[in-house]
């Protein structure tokens, strides 16, 4: 029997609608390759069932899927509200203060103590998504700022609030993150997302958390604040993969520029050969109905289009009444553009003949332009670190890439990045025996076919497991 599958990745937040083993196990066999836990919400021990459900499934139906730890960051919300609801309407001037008191008429209350010093008068507040907007009039700096309502309407409590105009003082992880993040590396998560980032000495901090505790959990930078979009290269350069997360960056730039931004970062990823997550709203519509629109269907489409590794879920799969048909519909997408449009493979890169890589590099490059010439099956990757993985997925080639590995952690980290498939391997013979003990492997398990090309990638001697320097070509 002969495997097609889709190249780009689906991630998929876990909640109430699917946090059993057999719901988990149904989105899997539906298409979902990884698993957002996202700690703005849920306890630890709802967390944890999650954690090692997934975990059991990997062992019970040898797959890979990962976990995608997403941080909450500090955002920035209104406390609770007086009957549960107050009006605000436009031209009314209020007060916000920072003590996280009862929102009353007229006052509104933040749970962030640092508004009042991080705004100046004319900047614009947006509350609930944007839904609603005040503009600052006056602020003392310390407790209390005045504002007139620009765009009213119904405060709810605990909505966010954005701060479109002011560099917001909060650090990118809070006392709750730091928490949280230990609480994730105790259960070895492959990736964490880190909310709000705004530059790379951001990244650099969780890294170092990281590193105190030994753990190889990779980072992936959200990106949704203006500032980030300044730094962009250095965040690139500092990060594992980017999240392009067009909720609050739709709110805090204004959405009509987050298409061009969306396309800007998924173009600089692939060219650094990181990997790139789409996120927010993409299947929406789903959340109610057992059908998208047409125009998350092209959203969808666009975003594999563009170059992205990875397309997400939020509440369509956490909360949704229909999270399997959600996924469906999301893979049929996939695989309908994938099989059609062209423009997604065979990539080239002008290699820097500076990088101390160099030569590996370009060895993984010719791979993939052998690959495309001969219209090879597969390419195939053998990897200790992982990176030899991420630079074959960078090329994008239009063969399979499978990817070979003692390495049992590095197999589910590789699951979010584009077109990977990985094996667990641990018998480095020589050169000869484990290239044909890697083809049967792939025969046996249906992912080539007698006659098909497929071009190897290894260090020789190969029971050195230094980087890349081979390429051979077979025929199975």
């Amino acid at each position: 029997m002969e495997f097609s599958f889709n190249k780009t990745k689906i991630l998929a937040t876990v909640g109430p609608a699917s946090n059993t083993p057999e719901r988990l196990l149904a989105l899997v066999d539906a298409g979902v390759n990884a698993f957002r836990l996202n700690f703005s919400h849920g306890a630890y021990s709802e967390h944890q069932k999650v954690i090692d459900h997934v975990r059991n499934l990997n062992k019970e139906h040898n797959r890979n899927i990962c976990l995608v730890q997403d941080l909450q960051g500090p955002k920035i919300r209104l406390g609770d509200v007086e009957n549960g609801a107050i009006e605000i309407r436009e031209g009314q001037i209020i007060k916000l203060v920072c003590d996280g008191s009862l929102t009353t008429e007229g006052r509104l209350s933040t749970i962030y103590e640092g508004l009042a010093k991080d705004v100046k008068p004319g900047d614009a507040i947006l509350l609930d998504d944007g839904k609603l907007e005040v503009k600052v009039i006056s602020t003392d700096h310390d407790m209390e700022v005045e504002a007139e309502v620009i765009y009213g309407g119904t405060v709810k409590p605990r909505k966010g609030i954005n701060l479109p105009d002011s560099k917001v003082s909060a650090p990118s992880m809070t006392e709750k993150d730091v928490e949280d993040l230990h609480f994730g590396l105790d259960n070895d998560v492959e990736w964490v997302a880190l909310s709000f980032v705004r530059r790379a000495e951001d990244i650099y901090e969780i890294k170092r958390l990281i590193q105190e505790r030994g753990k190889g959990t990779r980072v992936i930078a959200k990106i949704e604040k203006p500032e980030a979009i300044e730094n962009i290269d250095e965040i690139i350069e500092a990060t594992d993969a980017i999240m392009v997360a067009r909720g609050d960056l739709g709110v805090e730039v204004g959405m009509e520029k987050v298409p061009m931004i969306q396309k800007m970062l998924v173009e600089k990823c692939n060219r650094a050969g990181k990997p790139v997550i789409v996120a927010t709203q993409m299947m929406e519509s789903m959340i109610t109905n057992p059908r998208p629109t047409r125009a998350e269907t092209n959203d969808v489409a666009n975003a594999v289009i563009d170059g992205a590794d990875t397309v997400m879920l939020s509440a369509e799969t956490a909360v949704g009444a229909y999270p399997i048909e959600t996924i469906r519909s999301m893979s049929l997408t996939i695989k309908t553009v994938e099989a059609n449009a062209s423009s997604i493979f065979n990539k080239t890169y002008k290699i820097n003949p500076e990088s101390e890589s160099f030569c590996n590099d370009s060895i993984v490059a010719n791979a993939c332009s052998l690959a495309r010439d001969t219209h090879a099956r597969a390419v195939i990757g053998m990897t200790k670190s992982g990176y030899t993985a991420f630079q074959l997925a960078k090329f994008r080639p239009k063969a399979d890439i499978f990817i070979f590995t003692e390495n049992e952690n590095l197999l589910t980290t590789l699951n979010l990045v584009w077109g990977l498939r990985g094996f667990h391997y641990n018998k480095f013979e020589s050169t000869d025996a484990t290239i044909n003990d890697i083809k049967d492997t792939l025969l046996k398990e249906g992912y080539l076919k007698k006659g098909d090309v497929f071009i190897n990638t290894a260090s020789m001697p190969i029971n050195e497991q230094k980087r890349t320097n081979m390429i051979k070509l077979s025929v199975a």
